[in-house]
């Protein structure tokens, strides 16, 4: 199983759906991976919890001021892309790395510092292995 797919996954049907929050099995690097998403404004907030006797993360979503016709506001997260995948480990050097969507995005990266954005190891100069992309 790809946890951080089934991570980002979660994340973005949880939002089209119009929960506000969602929970998902806790993990280290899932947590640092939610840190990076809220210090890019794609989620409100990040907190692990107690559930039932297990270690959950809570992660609470961000929507946009417009409504869908259903009523409900529309999701901060549109879309996902996983790169590097179990099977096949894409990386990329500090040079490689673009803008996604035309900067409405974000690339995130696992580089030797720790999980970062896209933006933040091109200013570090710091490449790393391409997780996914967002917007």
């Amino acid at each position: 199983m790809d946890t951080i797919s089934n991570m980002i996954i979660q994340i973005k049907n949880a939002g089209n759906v119009g929960h506000d929050r969602v929970w998902i099995p806790y993990s280290k690097f899932k947590h640092s991976v939610a840190d990076v998403l809220k210090r890019e404004k794609f989620i409100k907030d990040v907190a692990a919890e107690s559930k039932k006797g297990k270690k959950m993360l809570v992660v609470d979503l961000l929507f946009g001021d417009t409504r869908l016709s259903t009523g409900r506001q529309t999701p901060k997260i549109k879309g996902v892309q996983r790169i590097s995948k179990p099977s096949r480990r894409i990386y990329k050097r500090a040079s490689d790395i673009r803008a996604v969507k035309s900067g409405y995005g974000a690339l995130i990266l696992s580089t030797s510092k720790g999980i970062m954005s896209g933006r933040e190891a091109k200013r570090a100069s710091l490449g790393g292995e391409a997780l996914f992309t967002i917007w």
